[in-house]
């Protein structure tokens, strides 16, 4: 005979009673009390599938992904026809790459509820994993047909749209998004650089304001706004809207930049490193805004130890998943920079200060925590170097660009050597490429000519 489970102060309470209360304290975060019930309902109920599910989407939250799994089998093990659970494991999967798993999982849920609207959203992501964007459309409809109402499944369509480039049906199916969930920052986020990329700026800053006035304080409104007006532009992104924006766009980072956006900045890093160093070296190197850590691999062979600093936790994850750095620290990079002195032989830098105005403080501190005839190694976004064109600017895109003679200027004040300034393309944006600078420094050796210091000699375009 099973006993009644009871609740913290040692009341009786019924097996229903009890299972309602860890609902409740499972939704007000209350994680390990909720957890505490669910595990006295399985002791009294050992394989009640609701519960097992429950309690996986609990140990998802504190971050145990292989027991979430592991109970998630045992649910569908016990209920074969359990679709939810079914949708949940592919969820898991799907978050560990495991695709083709994902896939399956999503596929039973289907068989079982065939208009089961969030395991056909889940479906299009995976089917747009598999580059099979025809595919993904069709699933994503299906959602909504299922469920007109699922936002999710209209900001998913919209994000596709815009990686097929049908750029005015992205923007519609977000300004749907918007109309279910005002609050759906994120869609205000893409729907904010679509506007931009169709011309549409004055929308773009109608729209910023609207999202102000729900949220007046909002990092990644208020810097957009910035970018549209050119008024009150910071001298760089704040650390809030780093964090907000990457936490928010970190377990997607690599399949929108490397496969929708043909992301480069990375590649041109390791190339100029390789330039740099030949064949092979033994280096203490940081990767300084290391984001998903997409240059670790790359650059690994050259490292005695690789170090990674980000402001975004969520991207810091995604980068530790790779099992490719010796250390990964979140930290604001100057401020990290400057408590570091002399402790690197390397810095690499990809895409990082485009999300910098002025360069100079950031210059200097790289350097000085560069051991002598160490190297920064950098992209940037190109400001075309005519006029009256300042050395950096703020542009719609959120990002700022710099001119090339900005770059070198502001590099050799800080004690560098420029041996690398190339001319390069990014990424693509709106079928366009973005054009960038890769650039290779050496830091200068106290009392040596520049043009002594060992080198590789100049390779600007």
């Amino acid at each position: 005979m099973t006993q009644e489970p009871s609740s913290d102060d040692g009341v009786q309470i019924s097996i229903k009673e009890a299972l309602a209360l860890a609902r409740k304290l499972h939704r007000q975060s209350q994680l390990d009390e909720a957890e505490g019930i669910y595990r006295r309902l399985l002791d009294a109920v050992p394989e009640w599938p609701d519960v097992l599910n429950l309690l996986a989407l609990l140990r998802f939250r504190k971050k145990d992904e292989e027991e979430a799994i592991g109970l998630l089998r045992r649910a569908v093990a016990m209920d074969p026809n359990y679709a939810d659970a079914h949708n949940n494991l592919g969820n898991l999967l799907k978050l560990q790459g495991r695709i083709d798993e994902a896939e399956s999982s999503y596929l039973r849920a289907l068989e079982l509820v065939p208009e089961h609207a969030d395991a056909w959203n889940n479906l299009g992501i995976i089917r747009r994993l598999q580059e099979r964007p025809e595919a993904a459309e069709e699933a994503l409809r299906r959602a909504l047909r299922a469920n007109e109402r699922l936002v999710d499944a209209h900001y998913n369509l919209g994000m596709l749209l815009r990686a097929l480039r049908r750029y005015a049906e992205a923007a519609d199916s977000l300004q749907r998004v918007l109309a279910l969930n005002s609050y759906y920052w994120l869609a205000y986020q893409s729907l904010g650089s679509l506007l931009y990329l169709l011309g549409r700026t004055d929308e773009a800053v109608g729209m910023y304001r609207d999202w102000l006035k729900l949220t007046p304080d909002h990092p990644v409104a208020l810097h957009m706004l910035a970018a549209c007006t050119g008024d009150n532009i910071p001298e760089r992104a704040s650390d809030h809207y780093i964090r907000t924006l990457f936490d928010a766009y970190a377990t997607r980072f690599d399949q929108s930049l490397v496969e929708n956006l043909h992301y480069q900045a990375p590649q041109r890093v390791a190339e100029a490193l390789t330039r740099c160093y030949g064949g092979g070296a033994n280096l203490d190197i940081l990767d300084a805004g290391c984001g998903t850590g997409l240059c670790g691999p790359m650059v690994k062979a050259y490292a005695r130890a690789l170090t990674g600093v980000d402001l975004s936790p969520k991207m810091l994850e995604e980068a530790r998943r790779r099992s490719v750095y010796d250390e990964l620290i979140e930290a604001e990079l100057t401020a990290f920079l400057k408590s570091h002195p002399a402790g690197y032989d390397a810095i690499i830098s990809a895409d990082t200060l485009c999300y910098f105005g002025p360069l100079a403080d950031f210059s200097q501190a790289a350097a000085a925590a560069l051991r002598p005839s160490g190297r920064l190694i950098l992209t940037v976004e190109r400001l075309p170097d005519r006029g009256e064109t300042p050395g950096f600017m703020l542009i719609e895109s959120g990002r700022y660009a710099h001119r090339q003679d900005y770059l070198r200027e502001t590099l050799t004040a800080a004690g560098f050597t420029v041996d690398i300034l190339d001319q390069t393309e990014l990424r693509m944006e709106a079928g366009q490429p973005v054009a960038g600078l890769v650039v290779a420094a050496r830091k200068n050796i106290a009392g040596a000519e520049p043009e002594d210091a060992p080198g590789i000699g100049r390779l600007d375009n």
